[in-house]
């Protein structure tokens, strides 16, 4: 139960950031993009609508998935061996206090944006929305690393706002930015407002860009400390990984930044528009996944806590250097014989349960990296048959489904539903799911089996389960054999993202300019294989 609390708790908190981003975020985006204030033309006035629906809709989200961890998720965790969950013992927490007028505030906000739909001229809502916006970003300060630090608790936590501040305006104004794209492209007439609205939208996502590095860095160098801190703890390689996510926005936002200067200086060419649109939605695509990251982050201790589990420099790189793949594995009768049960997520590990695992992810690295090298040589146009490389999803599946949780159905003795209740397993499912998904589609597309939407089925699903294994549940990764083991799971995550979102862009931007993100994608599926075909975990 404790470990499905952990997961469901970092998905959660994730939830209610985007819900937040799309809220809050949408509202300064509104501000300084839109200016309602100015005169309303029918399609500023249709985006404005839009829009607030959208700040609404985030509004609810945020209230429900927080309402969801206050009485729901954080009592049910901390229920007794009876049953009883302590909801009014917890509710007098600060931690609880805190929650709840989140809640009540995101409320609050959705009804002053639903109010303003009527009534879009009407400064004191304006007014009323802005601040109820600043007071969530305050109240989030209480939810943060720094209200349990002994020192610097203040600066932490303002500096921290800031941070947030910036995460959310950017992550939520270029959602904001697809709305407006869904509307104006019906409505062409008035062209010139689309290059006005980016133009002011490029100058915002700058100042929110130096909101998040600059307060980031200062929030790193106090909960990191060291070099140390930041290889070889579970927090560490998160800031790293939320780094190495930002620096991919960025460059998406700088290339969108150049084409939308030209835009509006009446320069651009003929496929800028699908140029800047490809840009954006691949940039909000990483934006969601850069807030689940940065929710998993929360459920870390900060790197300058931990001392005793943290690991050298040198064991970390120790498990990135290629050795010779596992080929065998021992039998499960073998493993199950000494095994902890299943729900027993405090056992020591036995050899036999690391030989089984590493098998699993090198046999796995030999399917992905196979795949990798058919994708590049499809690119290549000399071998057409290579174009059939996604039925071996199908037998990765497979293997994963049979291999994934030997102690539980069909291999060991825990049952289907009882073992779906363990986070771990329960995300190994899903994933078998997810490459069921990518098998299917991705053949049918490349076959012209499938067309239109449906080939977007294989960019999503590949960026969605780079962020599950980013937002995995981390309860145990701060102890130094269980973070030496899931080390390898942040650059597993960041190729899938890469591959998800370079492929989006390979099939969205003009035939032109899709011959970069098609080598990133298929080069980053190889690196997948790679990570899996060396993975070791002793």
């Amino acid at each position: 139960m404790t470990q499905l609390a952990g997961f469901l708790d970092v998905l959660l908190r994730g939830i209610s950031l985007i819900g937040f981003a799309i809220a809050g975020g949408g509202l300064a985006y509104i501000h300084w993009a839109l200016r309602p204030f100015e005169a309303l033309s029918p399609l500023k006035a249709r985006v404005l609508r839009r829009s607030l629906w959208f700040v609404i809709g985030g509004s609810l989200v945020l209230a429900l998935s927080r309402s969801l961890l206050l009485f729901v998720l954080h009592p049910w965790a901390l229920a007794d061996a009876a049953g009883h969950w302590p909801v009014a013992a917890y509710l007098n927490t600060d931690y609880a206090r805190t929650v709840l007028v989140s809640v009540l505030l995101a409320l609050g906000l959705a009804a002053a944006a639903a109010r303003l739909l009527t009534q879009p001229s009407k400064r004191a809502l304006w007014t009323v929305a802005a601040a109820i916006s600043i007071a969530l970003l305050i109240d989030s300060a209480w939810l943060t690393h720094g209200v349990s630090r002994l020192e610097g608790r203040a600066q932490l936590m303002a500096v921290t706002v800031l941070h947030q501040t910036g995460g959310v305006v950017w992550v939520g104004g270029i959602v904001h930015l697809l709305v407006f794209w869904r509307v104006w492209k019906r409505g062409p007439e008035e062209g010139a407002l689309a290059p006005a609205v980016l133009s002011r939208f490029s100058v915002l996502a700058i100042i929110s860009m130096i909101m998040v590095l600059g307060p980031g860095l200062f929030i790193a160098w106090h909960y990191i400390g060291d070099w140390g801190g930041l290889t070889g703890t579970g927090y560490g390689v998160m800031v790293l990984t939320k780094a190495t996510l930002l620096g991919a926005g960025l460059i998406l936002g700088a290339m969108n930044f150049f084409l939308v200067r030209g835009w509006a200086r009446q320069r651009e060419a003929v496929t800028t528009p699908l140029r800047v649109r490809a840009f954006v939605e691949a940039e909000a695509g990483l934006g969601v996944t850069l807030l689940l990251a940065a929710a998993s982050l929360t459920s870390l201790p900060p790197s300058i806590d931990i001392v005793a589990d943290r690991a050298t420099s040198e064991e970390v790189i120790e498990r990135f250097v290629p050795k010779m793949p596992r080929l065998s594995s021992p039998p499960v009768s073998d493993l199950l014989a000494v095994a902890a049960p299943i729900d027993d997520t405090l056992a020591t590990r036995q050899p036999e349960e690391y030989a089984w695992s590493e098998f699993n992810h090198n046999i796995s690295g030999l399917f992905v990296f196979a795949m990798g090298l058919f994708a590049l040589l499809e690119r290549t146009g000399k071998a057409p048959w290579a174009r059939h490389w996604p039925l071996l999803f199908l037998g990765l599946a497979a293997f994963m489904f049979l291999r994934n949780d030997p102690r539980a159905w069909p291999l060991g003795p825990a049952g289907f539903w009882e073992s779906m209740l363990l986070p771990d397993v329960l995300q190994h499912r899903i994933a078998v799911l997810v490459v069921i998904g990518l098998a299917v589609f991705e053949w049918m597309v490349r076959t012209g089996r499938l067309q239109s939407r449906w080939r977007f089925v294989f960019p999503l699903l590949c960026a969605f389960g780079g962020t599950i294994l980013l937002t995995h549940s981390h309860a145990m990764f701060d102890l130094k054999s269980e973070f030496l083991t899931e080390v390898t799971h942040a650059p597993l995550g960041i190729f899938a993202v890469i591959s998800g979102w370079g492929r989006w862009l390979e099939i969205r931007l003009p035939r032109e300019d899709q011959r970069l993100p098609g080598w990133i994608w298929s080069t980053a599926f190889v690196m997948i294989g790679l990570t899996l075909l060396f993975y070791r975990e002793v």
